[in-house]
């Protein structure tokens, strides 16, 4: 753990050398060559985190809200059905990959009114003389929400097409039976995942036990390798109320209800309701759309109330509003009924600015929240959710080449992705809630602070001030040890209480050990 309570550096550099050590023993080998060449890059490059989900969960929309731009094709069109990258990149551009490499500029044209960006994947001029299937596209684009972090948007994993479904399975959950693995080696191309939900089935279900099998795969056990982090979005969250003012509440409601049928199985970190269509359009509110809902809030509330029944009634041109038709299409369109009642319920508050009524309704699209959790879950513990996936795609060259020199690299490979206290917490963050975990509310809250639930740094695992005296970081940090040491050595704990409790006297002995004497 480095002295703000960050990731320890050591097991990115042990990452680095083993990779390295790899690659000098397998330099006469082409194909695992390029796949350790790829477990380096990972290392160097911004964490990587998957978008994934059902048809028409939202994850373009959410995409678009998170970045804060309009990036993402939301239409129903070829390119949400392929694989797209959205890295950092000082020039806008979208490259379309052939499965053998080939490439090809893609044209983007924007469309007009309310609809954004559309990739044309019709007329593509590849650089090799033969037409090409499109494997994937990468996206570069100067947003600042992509110079650490990679997104990646993919197909519905519900898809009709089931090679549509499959692209999506092959970079989260790729299987030696995948007949695009190399030489049965399967190396997710994700290091954290956000999936969106709009109801649990059994197909969602099913998805993230795939993903969730990696651990046990990572240390030699079944299955294939997934990304260690999993967060849960409850996506297009106002729909749940269709569209009433306290829409964000039932699908609070409902999250709850997911978030304990996930974590009970260690599914997912955490479930959050998301409102993606109304954090786009509150991050691209326009001074046209908030003279709009000024207008609007001065309509009688039974008026509007009536108008708002549906967006198709309040677009109609009889509908006696004073704001014109296609301007109410459009907020419809952009912000949805929800968004629109809480517009105009925060002017009628007292809501007198464009730049204030944007920030009321991001914070209440449950966009803010989120980030947090991302912040928390993927973005402080970047280095170990990389080194997590380059030390499985590591193992599994490893075990796929057998019989050089490499082979004693393997032992030390498997001993770091089972003993890194850093995979532990994140193992274990996703089943707090679980009811095998024999421990009182109030004691479940401290665990989860310690392993790092709220925040890395010292102060936030030990529940104190940023301002708290070291003494009493200090003091704080011993009676978490030594509480949690009884408490994993209790006769009555079961194996995986015990096991949870030793997870946070390790964390609180680590946040000791970065407190300065």
């Amino acid at each position: 753990m480095r002295r703000d309570g960050g990731p320890v550096p050591g097991v990115v550099a042990e990452a680095h050398q083993l990779v390295g050590a790899a690659q000098a023993a397998l330099a006469s080998e082409p194909r695992p060559r390029a796949l350790l060449a790829d477990c380096a890059r990972r290392l160097d490059q911004p964490l990587r985190v998957a978008l994934a989900g059902s048809i028409k969960a939202g994850k373009s929309t959410l995409l678009n809200s998170l970045v804060g731009q309009d990036i993402a094709p939301t239409d129903a069109t070829e390119c949400t059905r392929v694989v797209t990258w959205y890295r950092y990149g000082s020039t806008p551009s979208v490259t379309a990959y052939a499965p053998d490499g080939a490439r090809a500029h893609v044209v983007v044209r924007r469309g007009s009114g309310t609809h954004g960006l559309t990739f044309d994947l019709d007329r593509l001029n590849w650089n090799t003389p033969a037409p090409r299937e499109v494997d994937h596209l990468e996206v570069e684009w100067p947003a600042a929400a992509l110079t650490q972090t990679t997104i990646i948007d993919t197909p519905g994993t519900s898809s009709l097409s089931r090679e549509v479904s499959r692209r999506t399975a092959r970079l989260l959950t790729p299987g030696a039976d995948d007949e695009r693995s190399e030489q049965g080696i399967a190396i997710p191309g994700a290091d954290a995942v956000v999936y969106l939900l709009r109801r649990l089935d059994a197909t969602d279900v099913q998805f993230l036990e795939r993903v969730g099998a990696g651990t046990a795969a990572a240390n030699g056990g079944p299955g294939a390798p997934g990304p260690l982090g999993i967060v849960g979005v409850v996506s297009r969250a106002d729909e749940i109320g269709a569209g009433r003012i306290d829409a964000l509440h039932s699908a609070r409601d409902v999250a709850t209800r997911f978030a304990g049928e996930l974590e009970r199985t260690g599914l997912c970190q955490a479930v959050i309701p998301v409102a993606g269509l109304l954090a786009f359009a509150a991050a691209t509110l326009r001074q046209q759309e908030f003279a709009a809902f000024e207008t609007l809030a001065r309509v009688p509330v039974d008026e509007l109330s009536a108008a708002l029944l549906s967006a198709d009634r309040f677009a109609r041109a009889d509908v006696p509003l004073p704001v014109p038709p296609e301007l109410r299409a459009q907020l419809a369109e952009r912000f949805g009924l929800f968004g629109i009642r809480m517009a105009v319920t925060l002017i009628r508050l007292g809501v007198r600015d464009s730049a204030t009524l944007a920030a009321e309704l991001t914070s209440r699209s449950g966009v803010d929240e989120l980030r947090s959790v991302l912040d928390v879950q993927f973005g402080q513990r970047a280095d170990q959710l990389k080194a997590h996936s380059a030390l499985t795609a590591l193992a599994r060259v490893l075990t796929a080449y057998r019989g050089t020199p490499a082979d004693r690299l393997l032992p030390r490979v498997r001993t770091l992705l089972a003993d890194v206290h850093g995979f532990a917490e994140l193992r274990l963050l996703g089943r707090l809630r679980t009811d095998e975990l024999a421990l009182p509310v109030d004691d479940l809250a401290e665990l989860h602070r310690l392993i790092g639930g709220s925040g890395i740094a010292p102060h936030l695992r030990l529940g104190l001030p940023s301002d708290a005296p070291l003494t009493a970081q200090r003091a704080q940090a011993v009676a978490a040890v030594r509480k949690w040491r009884a408490r994993a050595r209790h006769p009555l704990a079961d194996q995986f209480t015990a096991t949870a409790c030793s997870t946070a006297a390790r964390s609180a002995e680590g946040t000791l050990n970065v407190l300065p004497e």
